[in-house]
């Protein structure tokens, strides 16, 4: 055996080595991560008195299924649920509208200070939310609108975010289809709805995906706005499985599995698009 074919096998070898530790790396990382969901979800199965046992119990036994019941049936759960569900729709729907018509302004028409009134719109990304709560409270209340849909929705309908991340994947769109749009008699509005949109599948899923999450997991503002039980969102309904002096570990453990299931089921059905959106959305043209 030749000094050149040692060289090869004993690169081969230190590459085999390098995945491999890193590929335990990984695991342990994974499973680390993956521990707090486990936990989770072992203790929504629990005897209440068994939650804090030590040692832990991670196969309850007896397991409890009727825990889930009974944690939909202790508060309104379900009108938590519906509220959660409409919001989170009305306001990802919303942002995709308004952020799409948006960006396809910034990235395509040409107009005076176009490129200044971009980075104007993007420099409100570094106001802090906090720093707006109150004068649009304020606002929401002159209206009218408090412990209304309308307060929950409407403020949250516009985003620079996501206006900066479809302009960025337009800009990659060829302008050869739009200018051939044009030859066939296309104005602005049917090039947006009929070329652009339907190309730009996977950055609307992935702004679809961060908006819900983000509307469906909101605390701050629907406590704010929100007086009545009819009108509360799931995030407040699972504080009410917090008392002052006890908490009820299993069926709030119970209630969070149901809150997390949605937003799985979005991640699930978008994840074919997610990755692409994200590499294609921070490309410059």
């Amino acid at each position: 055996m030749d000094e050149r074919t040692r060289a090869k096998q004993k690169a081969k070898l230190m590459e085999l080595l390098k995945k491999t530790g890193l590929y335990i790396i990984l695991s342990f990382i994974g499973v680390f991560m993956v521990l707090p969901f486990l936990w989770m979800l072992s203790t929504s199965l629990k005897e209440p008195n068994l939650v804090l046992a030590y040692p832990p119990q991670w196969i309850p036994k007896p397991i409890l299924w009727r825990n889930y019941l009974d944690a939909w049936n202790s508060v309104p759960f379900g009108r938590f649920f519906l509220n959660s569900v409409f919001v989170a729709v009305c306001t990802t729907m919303g942002q995709v509208v308004t952020s799409s018509l948006a960006a396809y302004g910034f990235a395509r028409l040409h107009f005076h200070g176009r490129d200044k009134f971009f980075m104007l719109y993007l420099a409100t990304l570094m106001i802090p939310s906090q720093a707006t709560m109150i004068p649009i409270f304020i606002f929401m209340k002159k209206l009218g609108w408090i412990d209304t849909y309308k307060a929950l929705i409407l403020p949250t309908m516009f985003t620079a975010y996501g206006t900066f991340m479809l302009r960025q994947f337009f800009i990659t769109i060829p302008k050869d289809l739009e200018e051939a749009a044009r030859i066939d008699g296309c104005n602005h509005f049917t090039i947006y709805w009929k070329i652009i949109m339907p190309l730009a599948k996977p950055a609307l899923a992935t702004l679809s995906t961060f908006v819900f999450l983000g509307s469906w997991n909101n605390f701050m503002w629907p406590l704010i706005v929100t007086d009545s039980m009819e009108m509360r969102t799931l995030p407040i309904g699972l504080s009410a499985f917090q008392g002052l002096y006890l908490t009820s570990w299993h069926l709030l453990m119970a209630a969070s599995i149901i809150v997390l299931a949605p937003i799985l089921l979005v991640f699930i059905f978008n994840q074919r698009f997610f990755v692409k959106g994200i590499v294609m959305s921070g490309m410059k043209g």
